[in-house]
């Protein structure tokens, strides 16, 4: 059932909407430590679109890149993100801090307090900045800084409220101020945002499991329990392979399998959005779509089910797209391996 439900909630099968504001609110997040895959993983759940169409969303604010749940870069849109960050802010601060500590970094929260109000001075009248040009400013007004230094301390200022994604410079990803760069939204209790959390995952993830829920949103297992208690009345139980999954009322009802061939990105929601992963791959492929490191590869999703690689070599007119396949039994026609190429090097033409 997994893999006949998952590419309809994931937009995948039959996506609804052009805007790729909706496309990532109605995901809830989208991973994107890879920042060209994560547009990718926006711009294939769209009616239609390309990178521009993705682009202009995020230099207009309307999406925005942080680090939220687990933690790691994430895609929220910009009514999410204040909610999002209050809800996780207090779990990824104390991983942040252990990092520090990790990388022998001797930081105070003095430390943290000053730097903060230099990123507000650097930043103020809508200025974005990368981390390079943050890092000199740093070091300019005499708060010298190394590279782990300074990516603790932006993490800590995002958990805060204080920073979040600016306007890219030369496709590099920048920092602005939070209350510069995204409206004023009502504020959410922490009972509202555990249900708004679990509405969104589960009506992009169904089927799902409270484990998988777990995983995805780096809450409590007491967190994750309230969470899917508070929005009960929206799922239907449902057993799959010896455990208890969750699909929200709005999923489609009996599906066929996609016949549509997919070059899913690294880090796709399809694949790391889930905890079990057995439904869509093959235990014995699975060093072949990510390894204990926590780096996931780009895959190819046919019917439902994960069935090979594929990597990008070179950039416009000059694309190639190069696949290969877990089994060379059962390999999809050729009209669907390049059709699905087409449509990747169209959103980028």
């Amino acid at each position: 059932m997994p893999n006949t439900v998952r590419p309809h909630t994931q937009q995948l099968t039959h996506p609804q909407f052009d805007d790729p504001k909706k496309v990532v609110g109605w995901l809830g997040a989208v991973q994107a430590q890879n920042y060209t895959m994560a547009k990718w993983a926006v711009g294939m759940r769209l009616k239609n679109g390309n990178l521009q169409t993705v682009e202009q969303a995020l230099q207009k604010g309307e999406i925005l890149r942080i680090h939220v749940m687990r933690p790691t870069w994430h895609f929220v849109t910009a009514e999410d993100i204040r909610w999002m960050l209050a809800l996780s802010a207090k779990r990824i601060r104390a991983t942040n801090f252990w990092l520090a500590e990790d990388q022998k970094l001797k930081v105070t929260a003095d430390h943290y307090h000053r730097c903060n109000r230099l990123f507000e001075k650097m930043l103020e009248g809508h200025k974005s900045l990368t981390k390079e040009e943050i890092g000199q400013e740093l070091n300019q007004r005499g708060f010298p800084i190394n590279n782990h230094g300074i990516t603790r301390f932006l993490m800590h200022a995002e958990t805060e409220g204080l920073i979040c994604s600016g306007v890219d410079k030369n496709q590099k990803p920048t920092y602005a101020l939070l209350e510069e760069r995204v409206p004023p939204t009502s504020p959410l209790s922490v009972e509202e945002a555990l249900a708004k959390l679990a509405h969104n995952y589960f009506q992009s993830h169904s089927p799902a499991s409270l484990q998988d829920f777990i995983w995805w949103s780096g809450l409590s297992a007491t967190e994750a329990r309230q969470a899917i208690h508070s929005i009960r009345s929206e799922l239907i139980s449902d057993r799959y392979a010896s455990q208890e999954l969750f699909v929200h009322e709005s999923c489609p009802g009996k599906t066929k399998p996609d016949e549509t061939l997919h070059l899913l990105p690294s880090y796709d929601e399809y694949l790391l959005g889930y905890k079990d992963r057995s439904a869509v791959i093959s235990p014995e492929h699975y060093a072949k779509a990510y390894n204990s490191w926590g780096i996931f590869y780009p895959v190819i999703l046919y019917r439902g089910k994960l069935i090979g690689n594929w990597q990008k070599k070179g950039k416009g007119k000059g694309m190639k797209i190069e696949t290969s396949f877990f089994e060379s039994s059962a390999l999809p026609a050729p009209e669907l391996i390049q059709a699905a190429i087409e449509r990747h090097k169209n959103f980028y033409l």
